[in-house]
């Protein structure tokens, strides 16, 4: 399968493949005479898997880990259930971070809904803020 058709059927473009390429994510490809790439059909699969893999936060160097792991034969599955909890555990942070700005930045806003321009420190740059 020509890169072309790889992508298309994965939902990516050309670019993203040969991207992916050189960052380990895809094997080196067989090249046909003509110098085109040559994808085996297990290709799809292989995509479909970054593909899920970033939806669920993981980074590049996080999937190529786990690829690697798989093409050396081993299951990754107990190495992804481990990831998968460090970033449940980093998006709760993250979550309650947002709360605590949000609370913050309402704050800000309420006493900016109700302006009082006696009240304006000529030498701070906002009262607001």
């Amino acid at each position: 399968m020509r890169i072309g058709e790889a992508a298309a059927a994965s939902g990516m473009t050309t670019k993203t493949l040969r991207f992916y390429e050189a960052s380990g994510l895809l094997p080196a490809t067989e090249r046909a005479t003509n110098g085109y790439r040559d994808y085996g059909a297990d290709i799809t699969a292989r995509l479909d898997f970054i593909r899920r893999s970033r939806t669920a936060g993981l980074t590049l160097a996080q999937i190529r880990d786990i690829l690697q792991i798989r093409d050396v034969g081993e299951a990754p599955c107990m190495h992804v259930r481990d990831l998968l909890a460090r970033q449940l555990a980093d998006l709760d942070r993250q979550i309650g971070e947002l709360v605590a700005l949000r609370a913050t930045v309402a704050e800000f806003h309420d006493a900016a809904s109700e302006p009082d321009l006696a009240a304006c420190d000529p030498d701070r740059i906002c009262s607001y803020l």
